[in-house]
């Protein structure tokens, strides 16, 4: 068992190279744009994330309860995680079991019936352990191979794992509530989580190809109790976990490289690059398979796309390329500005303002309703493109961020209150009250043009920076 403290710089997240990788990428964006784009991305790491499920990426149940994977979501999960691991203090991260040693004396199994060895996996080049064991596959069998873990400060696990037919991994730990013992199971169902006596289950979805699986283990418990609780219950008590105790494996099955840590960001942040990559249809997009209800008269129906999540998206595969430089991201990232060209009423994102500016719709609604964050997101996400993307291959992220641009210093003053600023423009088309930014949306919109303002010259953006800021203190524009 060997602990380190490192700042991770995975290079690729595929499953082909599950080792830890610890060159430094020497390629980056310029320090000043990406100082402000990690400031940037820290702002939008505190939306909620209801729980994690197979793919390793947020659940959302915004708009439904039944919860659905929101690309925005997704994205701003994977941006939060890279951000955090050039912000935070390197992780702690301990390495529990990696066979190098060929050492196996640490596994337990009271049942003789059981087996463990090492093996070398042809897909992984590398050795890695197989276990069997006998009877269920639930934390009441006696049948299970068990290796202590004792942390008390390090909630984080991650390791790479690859099971047949029916198997289970648990992580026994102590809670904080009487130090009850707890276990947190993790099987190749497709549940979600279900919670027992003293346990929570979640389904991994099949494992039958090998997989990076990191589970952050105090969200995993936390969320899960919190949602079985009543109200009162919530408010009152607290799930924490205060100390991992051991990990076991039931059922039939290959595992390595199981590591514990304070943090495994980048671990987060190539499961959201790789869930993009997997999920992009045809068309370039993820499409929302939720409807949302903008106004009355103001829907989409699922299927929709956003521009938003095409942007934010962009901005996650291209971070991903330059640590990895996998084709396959900066691919994905292209592909992605197809849905800018198309029409809101044809299925794109592509809107006109008097028939006049273009603009990329975060709701592609008809009549359109203009929403100034996420056209900016969209903005930044053709920015990443054309300066990571060679030139030649960029050229219609270029022309369409150039367009773009063109509109907004046209048409950001429409957004200013002179008390504060709109969300959106829908009051122009519907002929109803303006949709007043709350101010958090108004400190998104300062925060974005700040970035703006780090890759543009044009005066308009500091000067607008600087007038909505004076709004947040009291400032009001000048009245006749």
């Amino acid at each position: 068992m060997t602990t380190t403290r490192r700042r991770e710089n995975h290079q690729d997240g595929s499953l082909t190279a599950m080792k830890l990788r610890k060159e430094k990428q020497s390629y980056d964006f310029d320090a000043t744009t990406e100082q402000n784009l990690v400031d940037f991305f820290e702002l939008t790491s505190s939306i909620f994330f209801c729980c994690f499920l197979f793919s390793g990426v947020p659940l959302s149940t915004q708009w439904g309860q039944q919860g659905y994977f929101y690309p925005i979501q997704v994205a701003q999960f994977g941006l939060s995680h890279y951000s955090k691991n050039l912000t935070e203090r390197p992780p702690r991260v301990t390495m529990y079991e990696d066979v190098e040693g060929h050492d196996l004396s640490s596994w337990s199994n009271p049942s003789p019936n059981g087996e463990i060895k090492i093996v070398t996996s042809e897909e992984l080049d590398s050795h890695v352990i197989e276990f069997k064991t006998t009877g269920d596959t639930s934390p009441s069998s006696s049948s299970v191979w068990s290796h202590s873990l004792d942390t008390k400060s390090d909630f984080v696990i991650a390791f790479d794992l690859k099971l047949l037919g029916n198997a289970s991994i648990t992580i026994v730990a102590e809670s904080e509530e009487q130090g009850r013992i707890i276990s947190l199971v993790y099987t190749t169902d497709d549940d979600g989580f279900v919670i027992g006596n003293r346990k929570v289950t979640y389904g991994l979805g099949p494992v039958t190809q090998w997989r990076r699986i990191t589970r952050a283990l105090q969200i995993d418990y936390r969320k899960a109790m919190a949602s079985l609780s009543t109200l009162k219950y919530k408010l009152t008590r607290k799930f924490i976990l205060q100390r991992l105790l051991r990990i076991e494996l039931r059922g039939h099955g290959f595992i390595d490289n199981i590591e514990i840590g304070t943090s495994l960001h980048m671990y987060h942040f190539y499961d959201a690059a790789d869930w993009l990559v997997h999920h992009q249809d045809e068309r370039g997009g993820w499409p929302i398979m939720v409807e949302r209800i903008l106004d009355d008269k103001m829907s989409l129906s699922p299927g929709w796309y956003s521009s938003m999540a095409q942007g934010q998206a962009m901005s996650v595969l291209t971070r991903a390329y330059i640590k990895s430089r996998r084709k396959k991201y900066i691919k994905a990232a292209l592909h992605a500005a197809r849905l800018f060209q198309i029409p809101s009423a044809q299925g794109g994102v592509l809107a006109r303002f008097m028939d006049k500016y273009t603009w990329y719709e975060e709701y592609p609604t008809s009549p359109g309703s203009f929403v100034l964050n996420g056209f900016i997101y969209s903005m930044i996400g053709l920015y990443d493109v054309l300066s990571v993307a060679d030139v030649e291959e960029s050229r219609e992220s270029r022309r369409l961020y150039d367009e773009g641009m063109v509109s907004l210093k046209a048409m950001l003053l429409l957004f200013d209150m002179g008390t504060g600023t709109l969300y959106d423009l829908r009051h122009l088309a519907l002929g109803k009250a303006p949709n007043v930014a709350r101010w958090d949306y108004h400190a998104t919109h300062i925060s974005q043009l700040q970035l703006l303002a780090s890759i543009d010259p044009d005066p308009i953006f500091k000067e607008t920076v600087a007038r909505w800021i004076g709004y947040t203190k009291g400032k009001r524009a000048r009245h006749n």
